[in-house]
């Protein structure tokens, strides 16, 4: 139901009264940025904003297909590298929640793939790509 209401409120025009917060935009425009990135080095994108059913899960920002490997992808946009930059924000409880979110995907797949956790990194204009940022 979220990912409905964000779609809703970035669809919505600046001037509608009431626009989509900043950093909603500022992160669609990251994980957009970083598909496109991905899709020039040669992977397959197969899923975008894939939740979790139900309270406690997670939603994987991108997972997509690099030769025989499923690799989930985690954005984090910063604009300002206080506190690490994009790259530090993805703590245990985030890495939780993703391999949660990864576990499910997996379950809905006849044959098991290997696997890893990327981090795209989005600081202002440039990207950095985590492979296998963690297990």
């Amino acid at each position: 139901m979220f990912q409905a209401l964000r779609k809703w409120l970035l669809s919505l025009p600046q001037t509608a009264g009431f626009a989509s917060p900043a950093h909603l935009r500022r992160g669609a425009a990251a994980e957009k940025q970083a598909e496109r990135f991905l899709k020039k080095q040669g992977l397959r994108i197969i899923a975008r904003n894939y939740k979790t059913p139900g309270r406690g899960g997670g939603e994987i920002d991108l997972i997509a297909q690099d030769g025989d490997t499923l690799v989930f992808v985690e954005v984090r946009q910063r604009s300002r590298q206080d506190y690490g930059g994009a790259a530090a924000s993805v703590g245990r409880t985030k890495q939780k929640h993703l391999r949660f979110a990864a576990q499910r995907y997996l379950q809905s797949l006849s044959t098991l793939p290997p696997c890893r956790f990327d981090v795209l990194a989005v600081d202002g204009e440039q990207i950095e790509w985590l492979r296998a940022a963690f297990d």
